[in-house]
């Protein structure tokens, strides 16, 4: 090769590699695509509200219509608020719990709150069954709302950055979760446990404390992570959910 043409490649040769380190440099890093359930039974403008200004997160509002009809496709991550999980399981119906399931099957993350957490485990005909947890005292369900003591595992500590290893949360007549030892399903990592108590008048106490109020695991590809309180509407500990989100994205 002459030297021209030797100089000629080595300037392409430099100018592909400066190219290629420019390209390497560029944030690749995109937002969360957060899709947040909103239909019958689920109450999400707190959330909404809490996570609108969050950088790190795209929240899209979705129906039980639209996720039969795709919606999760363009989705990391599926949030099913507080509100009813009865209603929240019928209005998605056989055919949107199959998207939901196969959603986090194939990778998705879901994190439920309350009554997403009821929906959740594998204890009802609407449940998803993605969470191999039972609930406890289905009868009094309806048990009351108040704060009440939650402590953290090691694995609750680190994974929600929490430097205590107890918290009070606001609890709004959450499922008391306990193993189900389903043995299609993995047994869940325990994050928090109930260390008091809320009952209202004729609902008999001595249950609740002992039980799980928060957990993940995994479903088939994707994550799950259950609160049975509400950190979202307790003033301080708002960034729990944030962290949930970000580990169900497996980020």
């Amino acid at each position: 090769m002459s030297p021209s043409r030797l100089f000629t490649a080595l300037c392409a040769t430099l100018i592909s590699l400066s190219a290629f380190a420019g390209a390497t440099n560029q944030p690749t890093t995109r937002p969360i695509r957060v899709a947040l359930y909103e239909d019958a039974g689920a109450s999400p403008n707190k959330i909404a509200a809490l996570l609108e200004n969050v950088p790190t997160l795209k929240v899209t509002r979705v129906t039980a219509e639209q996720i039969r009809t795709g919606a999760l496709d363009d989705a990391d991550v599926l949030i099913h608020p507080g509100g009813s999980g009865g209603k929240q399981g019928a209005t998605l119906a056989e055919e949107g719990r199959q998207r939901v399931r196969a959603f986090v099957q194939r990778g998705g993350g879901y994190v439920g709150i309350c009554a997403g957490a009821y929906l959740a485990t594998c204890d009802y005909t609407w449940s998803l069954h993605i969470l191999d947890a039972k609930v406890i005292d289905k009868a009094h369900w309806a048990r009351g709302n108040g704060p009440v003591e939650v402590s953290l595992s090691e694995p609750g500590q680190q994974l929600l950055a929490s430097p205590k290893q107890s918290c009070s949360i606001l609890y709004f007549q959450g499922p008391l979760l306990a193993p189900a030892s389903n043995p299609d399903l993995p047994d869940y990592q325990l994050l928090g446990t109930f260390e008091s108590e809320v009952h209202k008048d004729g609902v008999p106490g001595g249950v609740m404390k002992g039980t799980t109020a928060i957990t993940s695991s995994t479903f088939g590809k994707g994550r799950v992570f259950c609160f049975s309180p509400h950190p979202e509407k307790t003033p301080g500990l708002e960034p729990m959910l944030t962290r949930a989100i970000t580990w169900a994205a497996n980020r």
